[in-house]
């Protein structure tokens, strides 16, 4: 490799030549050792330095190794190849001694070159550093003195020029805003201008200045018309100056209203549009150039009430700055004429008041034609839609913004809103039929599967608590806070414009609060507390089966059946007789069904609350929804043909012609549609329901459970409380209900709601007549043998069998009481009917009697007072029912002739087989057979009429 870097001279040249030498490689401090160590032969070396090959001297590069490799003989001899190995090895040793010894010869030269070179370097690193430490603090300098100072003198002088922009700016803008002062401001130069017209210069600027105040009067127009939506006072002030100013106050009126009407129309205009596009969700510009009549058709239902809303907003905001309109020329014209009052120029003070004349006139008029223009826009848009689709809630949601819109007119002009009340009450009125009768077949449906199972509501419930009557309180808690109310001796009532002048929409809709509030009305088990509920149980499991616990003093009705927050067992003890389970703490009774009712009651009053014109017919409905339950309940538990057959009055004409009345208005009672029925009979019978049925898991001939008495409370106490509430919303109902309508609300209370109460009777009564046995007794009665000779000491034991079944009748009530409540009203009615128709049945036994003596007659009084004796111990009805029934029959029998006939027409409450009897029991005691014939005749004749 050393070889092939010397070029092509000759051998001793180029180990001769400098450059040659430096492309050689330099050896290395012990190779110079060893080289110098060898024994030399000049003569030796140069011939073998001149025996090397001349291609080795080449400057071209080429392979070594295959140019030797290539000069091998075919066949290979190792002596021969070790001894040119050693050849070559001999001319390499001979290179690198010459090379060394050229090296030594030339060394000092290169050291000192190197010195120079490495001294030149350092000075060069030296300088460099310099240099960058130079350039650095130039850079400071520069920054901190030069372009700092510069950049301040070019700041100070954008400063003063904008300084400058400034005060012209605001120059302008307060020209451009100060009408008045612009107007004055031309009209000074147009008067001086005037005066030298003759100048051509100063006719040009007069000119000028008409075209200015042109331009001025087109501004002012625009100003005019952004009173429409947002009225603001100073701006106003400023218009009306600029218009005095110009003379056309009149001018500026009219421009006014003019403005109003176009607002109205593009307000309406742009909402309807924007809902539209909205959810057509393109941006096609084809609705754009629909009418606004055909565009209120394209609204979805969906986007119909916040379209809705957000219309009824846009409109309050251009009725409110009319308002403020009015307020403002109120205001201003007081108080010129206050001042003019104190000057002196007629003629001025005459023109002034013409213009105000005319300016009040103009807003008067104006307001019924803005408020007519908004109810036909409002019109339109709700008679664009099919409201009969809309959920019921979402309705009254209509209704509910129309309404407050409706008012806003009356405040705004007076207005009844004729417009808007035809379009909406008959779509009301076709809407709420379709409503009412869905929930009539809903009634229908609830009460044919309910169980009368008791619904567990807290002792405190109202109906005020449940969410459809929250308007209720609303209504009557004031409608701005106690500070903004007016005082106490202005009974001026606050108007929408007044409470939301300052700001605020009534048009915002209210979220809907239904989800935060909570109603609180429902009990865990129907009881106060768990530790009420022990302890009631707990007296009534230890005693109740103890006759000897009833014993107590007579209880005033009046106050048995307060409502308990705290009943103690005493309490409990000595109010057990009066009022059946007071553990359950006196909390209404009812059922899901009623609930329901009521809650539809309080929807069908939002409705009517909203929209007072169609006041009659919602009460109309809301009447129906009572029938019905009245009916159902009578039809599941009061209807027993046999027993108004007594003759006892048990059901009173008023509700059997209350009952006939549901019957034949709105009970359907046939099974199927007739088709020879005429058109008008087939409308009749849409609006009837058909008759419901009892649920069959409800079981009332069981004498365990008295005849499912439970059931029967549950459902006679609900309609109870059902007609209570009714009774506690007539003044609401009374309030809205039109004048000429009225004699039905009254007519529906007075003969409907109060009959209620008056199911109890009949419903009662079948318990009270399964309840004790009373064939028995007439059985029992029928083995005594009245005629006896001698005064008895002891009673039969009929009494005592008697006695018996009133005693398991109050056990069975008891038990009864633990499942449901029994009121006091409901247990003294039980009680009643039982002691009647026990004594009845008393009458009944004496009157079966053949014979009797005196004795006789003395004995059946001994066990008519041992049974009043014992019976009085078990009840505390006071005085004991037809107690005189008995007493007097028995001592009729002591009457002679005449008394008896006189007596016999006085009391007609006796059957004809009881008078018959008690005439032919006293023949051959104290009457003859001719005055037996002739008691016969009286009672023939009491008889007849009856016939």
């Amino acid at each position: 490799e050393s070889k092939s870097k010397s070029g092509l001279k000759s051998p001793p040249e180029s180990l001769n030549d400098l450059g040659a030498f430096e492309s050689l490689r330099v050896p290395g401090k012990e190779e110079f050792r060893e080289l110098r160590e060898q024994p030399s032969d000049p003569q030796a070396e140069q011939e073998l330095i001149n025996s090397i090959e001349q291609v080795y001297f080449s400057a071209d590069p080429f392979d070594i190794v295959k140019y030797e490799l290539e000069k091998l003989p075919p066949v290979l001899n190792l002596q021969e190849l070790e001894e040119y190995r050693d050849k070559l090895k001999q001319q390499q040793a001979a290179v690198s001694k010459k090379v060394a010894d050229l090296i030594l010869e030339k060394q000092p030269a290169y050291v000192k070159e190197l010195e120079r070179v490495t001294s030149l370097q350092t000075g060069l690193q030296l300088a460099a550093v310099i240099c960058t430490n130079s350039r650095r603090h130039l850079n400071i300098a520069k920054e901190g003195f030069t372009q700092a100072s510069l950049g301040l003198l070019a700041n100070q002088r954008k400063r003063q020029l904008l300084i400058g922009l400034l005060k012209s700016l605001r120059t302008i803008k307060t020209l451009e805003e100060d009408y008045p002062g612009a107007i004055q401001l031309c009209l000074e130069c147009q008067k001086a201008a005037s005066t030298f017209k003759h100048y051509s210069c100063i006719s040009e600027l007069n000119s000028k200045l008409q075209d200015t105040l042109e331009q001025i009067e087109e501004q002012l127009d625009v100003a005019l018309s952004k009173i429409c939506k947002n009225f603001d006072v100073n701006h106003y002030t400023k218009v009306q100056q600029a218009y005095r100013l110009l003379g056309k106050t009149q001018t500026a009126m009219d421009q006014l209203h003019m403005h109003f009407t176009q607002a109205i129309h593009n307000t309406v205009f742009q909402v309807v549009l924007g809902y539209v596009e909205l959810c057509a969700g393109n941006t096609d510009t084809k609705f754009q150039k629909l009418q606004y009549k055909d565009l209120c058709t394209h609204v979805t239902p969906d986007s119909y009430i916040p379209c809705l809303a957000d219309l009824c907003k846009a409109l309050w905001e251009v009725m409110l700055s009319y308002y403020r309109t009015m307020e403002w020329h109120e205001k201003h014209d007081s108080e010129e004429t206050a001042a003019a009052s104190e000057g002196s120029n007629v003629m001025s003070t005459e023109e002034t008041n013409f213009d105000r004349g005319y300016v009040k006139k103009k807003l008067e008029h104006g307001l019924t034609r803005i408020w007519q223009d908004v109810q036909l826009k409002v019109k339109t848009y709700l008679l664009g839609t099919d409201l009969s689709i809309f959920k019921y809630d979402d309705f009254i949601f209509v209704l509910d913004i129309v309404s407050r819109l409706m008012q806003v007119g009356e405040e705004f002009c007076g207005s009844k809103s004729e417009v808007l009340q035809e379009s909406i009450r008959k779509q009301s009125i076709n809407y709420f039929k379709n409503h009412h009768r869905i929930r009539l077949d809903e009634l229908r449906m609830f009460l044919e599967n309910e169980t009368w199972e008791l619904c567990p509501v807290k002792s405190n419930f109202s109906i005020l608590q449940l969410h459809e009557f929250k308007f209720l309180e609303q209504s009557r808690s004031p409608s701005v806070s106690p500070s903004k109310q007016p005082s106490a001796t202005s009974s001026k009532p606050v108007t929408l414009f007044e409470q939301y002048c300052s700001g605020g929409n009534p048009f915002e809709i209210q979220a809907d609060h239904k989800d935060e509030e909570t109603e609180d009305v429902l009990a865990s088990n129907g009881y106060e507390s768990d530790e009420q509920e022990k302890s009631a149980y707990q007296d009534y499991d230890s005693d109740s089966d103890v006759p000897e616990e009833l014993k107590r003093d007579y209880v005033d009705e009046q106050t048995g059946d307060v409502p308990v927050k705290s009943v103690s067992r005493e309490t409990l003890k000595s109010r057990k007789k009066s009022d059946y389970s007071l553990n359950k703490v006196n909390a209404p009774i009812l059922t899901n069904t009623t609930l329901n009712v009521i809650r539809l009651v309080g929807k069908y009053m939002q409705m009517m609350n909203i929209l007072k014109p169609i006041a009659f017919d919602v009460i109309h409905f809301m009447s129906q929804l009572f029938d019905y339950y009245l009916y159902a309940i009578y039809t599941f538990f009061g209807r027993n043909d046999s027993l108004e057959s007594t003759g006892l009055g048990l059901s009173s004409s008023r509700l059997r012609t209350t009952l006939n009345r549901i019957q034949e208005s709105l009970i359907d009672l046939e099974g199927s549609a007739d088709p020879t029925a005429t058109l008008t009979a087939a409308e009749e019978r849409k609006e009837k329901v058909p008759s419901p049925h009892l649920n069959q898991l409800v079981i009332l001939t069981s004498g365990d459970t008295l005849y499912g008495l439970a059931e029967r409370v549950v459902a006679t106490e609900s309609l109870v409380f059902l007609a209570e509430q009714f009774e506690f919303l007539q003044p609401h109902l009374d309030a809205v209900m039109p004048a000429v309508k009225k004699p039905f609300l009254q007519q529906f209370y007075s003969q409907t709601v109060s009959t209620a109460s008056e199911l109890r009777k009949p419903i009662y009564w079948i318990v009270a007549g399964k309840a004790i046995d009373y064939e028995q007794m007439l059985l029992l009665m029928t083995n005594v043998k009245w005629d006896v000779k001698e005064i008895m000491s002891q009673h039969n034991v009929y009494v005592d069998a008697l006695l018996k079944e009133f005693e398991q009748f109050n056990k069975r009530l008891n038990e009864v009481s633990k499942r449901v409540r029994i009121p006091l009203p409901v247990s003294n009615i039980l009680w009643e009917h039982c002691i009647r128709l026990a004594n009845r049945t008393i009458v009944e036994g004496y009157a079966n009697v053949k014979k009797c003596s005196n004795e006789g007659r003395a004995l059946m009084q001994l066990d008519f007072q041992q049974f009043l004796m014992k019976l009085e111990k078990l009840t505390d009805i006071r005085p004991i029912p037809d107690k005189e029934f008995v007493e007097i029959y028995i001592k009729a029998y002591y009457l002679t002739e005449n008394d008896m006939e006189r007596w016999i027409k006085e009391h007609r409450e006796y059957s004809t087989k009881q008078l018959t009897n008690l005439v032919n029991v006293c023949l051959g005691s104290h009457i003859n057979k001719k005055a037996r014939q002739k008691l016969l005749a009286a009672i023939d004749d009491i008889d007849r009429p009856k016939r």
